[in-house]
């Protein structure tokens, strides 16, 4: 199915649901009106040239970068702003806050805390946010870790682990705060090509536990073999999406196809 630029269909009950999501930088358009639903435990991968506007979405949608239009809601909530007879009010940004703490992100650099082990990184927003004690964030950080397969790594700082074990340190700290939805930009592309594989695998497990997640990703392998949905995304919006065997096999726009071939 080829739609046009910025458009995808609804879904039942979308956990995630954009509309009109607009961003400009200057004279640069980067997203271009998306109106994108994902449905509770569906994993949607956008694929994509450089520059589209890919990392764009996902910063638009859990506010690091605020939208110049269109709204962004969680499980039917507004995030961001609330609806006082029919205009929309920015919330205060601790409001804010909590309401962005439902939509876990894994970023392209891990971002971890460097003065903190592997266990207080993913420790630390449980505590501060979810209003957990000590002795509890601790044990769910520890259980995370050891999913991710670092158990044995729980009390190593940042600078003792690898890339790709920092990354997996990353995705459990993400998950520490049981997000609604979890959105991926590009978490292998600041690995070496020889850590990519085990982040991959944590991130097709996490998948296959029924995880909301939103992937933007290079990784053709991994979109064709663990999403629900892949969408292709060029200019600032959708031009065409699909089930993966229709996007990877048999795509219908020009520009998919155009893509498809340079990365084959």
């Amino acid at each position: 199915m080829t739609l046009a630029p910025g458009q995808s269909p609804p879904v039942a009950e979308p956990v995630l649901r954009l509309r009109g999501l607009r961003k400009t930088f200057g004279d640069v358009e980067a997203v271009r009106g998306v109106d994108l639903d994902v449905a509770r435990g569906e994993v949607v991968c956008i694929v994509g040239p450089s520059g589209s506007g890919k990392s764009t979405l996902l910063r638009c949608i859990n506010l690091i970068e605020a939208p110049d239009e269109g709204f962004v809601e969680v499980d039917g909530q507004l995030i961001g702003y609330a609806d006082r007879r029919g205009r929309l009010r920015r919330l205060s940004a601790r409001r804010t806050a909590r309401q962005v703490a439902r939509i876990g992100m894994v970023f392209q650099q891990f971002n971890l805390f460097a003065t903190m082990t592997a266990v207080e990184n993913v420790a630390y927003g449980p505590r501060r946010v979810l209003g957990l004690s000590a002795d509890e964030a601790r044990v769910r950080a520890a259980e995370l870790l050891d999913r991710v397969g670092l158990a044995d790594r729980t009390g190593s700082y940042p600078r003792q682990l690898s890339g790709g074990q920092q990354q997996r340190v990353a995705i459990a700290r993400a998950m520490a705060m049981d997000p609604a939805v979890l959105l991926f930009d590009e978490p292998t592309s600041a690995l070496d090509p020889e850590l990519v594989g085990d982040v991959l695998a944590v991130m097709a497990d996490v998948a296959r536990s029924g995880t909301t997640m939103l992937v933007v990703t290079h990784e053709m392998s991994f979109a064709r073999e663990a999403a629900d949905r892949v969408i292709f995304f060029d200019d600032g919006g959708v031009v065409e999406h699909g089930r993966p065997s229709d996007i990877f096999d048999n795509p219908q726009h020009h520009r998919t196809q155009a893509f498809l071939a340079g990365v084959r």
